[in-house]
């Protein structure tokens, strides 16, 4: 699902002072026929339905639009879980739904006592009777509102738009090199920095065979070797690792410049090898090590091209590609 989407949220204020100047506007422009009392009475009920139209097309956007939990597939909803309130989250859409109702027999209620008086004055306290009522009852869903477009920038800036696709996942320590090597295997600009938790959400980028998006990157937050205090940032990371993750690059940062050690890196990497998924290893900072450095690197390691070919052979020899799979290796090796 690609949650950049969702539109921005007007709060409550917003949408009630653009729903009575839109149908006070429109209602005063309209040309209407009869007497004094029905054309008034035929203008007052334009308004309340403008009104009554406006804002409920406007929630139900909103209802439509933000994705329902139980509908979302299971990685999703682990992530709504780490980062937003859930129960909250549903019941601000309950909410929504409980005004979008109660407009709707409002608006029915006072146009039907409109048309029935034969009162001039009787039109405008039901005219001013309904304005209040559903600037009620939209106050009363404020904080929903407001609430559901906390969500959205979340969303907006943390749920990356994931496909079914073999799946690889750049793992390490902060400011290691994940997302250099990311941008480097797909082309994407993900915002790179020299302190730690650059990346505070999923970064996803994609490995193309011509225009086809064929295998995909998703390089997660940084983490640190102690589970048991995880924070929701971290936890986006193996989150990806159980969910999502068919291969995994632990990057390895050998200048220590990141700020970890090579034996916190090795903890991780013990860590991670317990997953009992396929972990190959990529060295960053090439260009600030020495030949000592390297060889006294105890673990099989790959060069960036390596690597990109190695992800292909992985995901070829487990038939990830099925039919596909010899077109795939034919336009590779071309170096598309």
């Amino acid at each position: 699902m690609n949650f950049q989407k969702i539109q921005p949220i007007p709060n409550a204020k917003q949408m009630l002072d653009v729903a009575f100047r839109q149908a006070i506007e429109k209602a005063t422009h309209k040309k209407f026929k009869g007497e004094r009392l029905q054309i008034y009475k035929q203008q007052e009920v334009m308004k309340l339905d403008l009104i009554k139209e406006y804002l409920i097309a406007r929630l139900e956007q909103i209802v439509n639009t933000f994705p329902h939990t139980e509908e979302l597939p299971q990685f999703y909803q682990k992530l709504m879980n780490l980062t937003i309130d859930v129960p909250a989250y549903k019941k601000s859409l309950g909410a929504l739904t409980w005004a979008l109702g109660k407009m709707r027999g409002l608006h029915r209620n006072y146009v039907q006592g409109i048309r029935q008086t034969k009162e001039w004055d009787r039109v405008k306290e039901f005219t001013h009777e309904f304005y209040g009522r559903i600037s009620s009852f939209l106050k009363q869903v404020k904080v929903n509102l407001e609430y559901l477009e906390e969500c959205r920038k979340v969303m907006k800036n943390n749920y990356p738009d994931i496909k079914e696709l073999p799946t690889v996942c750049l793992y390490g320590f902060p400011n290691v090199g994940k997302t250099t090597l990311l941008n480097k295997l797909t082309g994407t600009r993900a915002e790179v920095a020299a302190y730690a938790f650059t990346t505070k959400s999923i970064n996803a980028g994609y490995l193309k065979i011509g225009e086809k998006r064929t295998i995909q990157i998703l390089d997660v937050p940084g983490t640190l070797a102690r589970e048991e205090k995880y924070n929701n940032i971290e936890l986006q990371a193996d989150l990806v690792l159980e969910e999502l993750a068919n291969l995994i690059v632990f990057v390895f940062d050998l200048t220590e410049s990141s700020g970890y050690s090579l034996e916190k890196q090795e903890q991780l990497l013990k860590r991670l090898q317990k997953k009992e998924k396929k972990v190959i290893i990529y060295v960053s900072k090439r260009d600030m090590l020495d030949e000592e450095q390297l060889k006294g690197f105890h673990h099989k390691y790959y060069s960036f091209e390596e690597i990109k070919e190695l992800i292909l052979q992985f995901f070829q020899a487990e038939n990830f590609f099925g039919e596909y799979s010899f077109i795939v290796a034919k336009v590779w090796n071309k170096g598309i």
